[in-house]
């Protein structure tokens, strides 16, 4: 079973940068990716990015080009890179793995979630 872990979030200031981490445990076949997503109260969890196992980068338009996905296979992580943080981008921020497409299709196994506030 595939285990992820989010961490990097934190309080910062509308305009700053932050960048999130997902460590994953192992990667049990060739075909995989790994996605951000965000969830706010209330509100529908919506997706950011996807990064598949041969380096391809996607993203949503939720985040408006402010964000980069990137992977570092030898730590078996994967980053999304932040910037210019808007209060509304305060949500609880989720990495998530397909383990079969390198498209985020079926995002199965789940992060438990790190805390991103931006303050005005």
């Amino acid at each position: 079973e595939v285990q992820l872990q989010a961490s990097g979030g934190g309080l910062v200031q509308a305009g700053e940068s932050l960048r999130l981490s997902c460590q994953v445990s192992e990667f049990t076949s060739d075909e995989y990716s790994i996605g951000w997503f965000r969830q706010t109260p209330g509100k529908r969890r919506e997706g950011i990015s996807c990064i598949g196992s041969d380096g391809s980068a996607r993203y949503t338009d939720s985040m408006e080009g402010r964000v980069t996905t990137s992977s570092d296979n030898a730590k078996q992580t994967v980053y999304l890179q932040m910037n210019s943080l808007k209060p509304e981008d305060t949500a609880v921020y989720y990495c998530a793995a397909d383990i079969a497409t390198r498209f985020c299709r079926y995002p199965e196994e789940w992060g438990q979630g790190t805390q991103v506030t931006v303050s005005s």
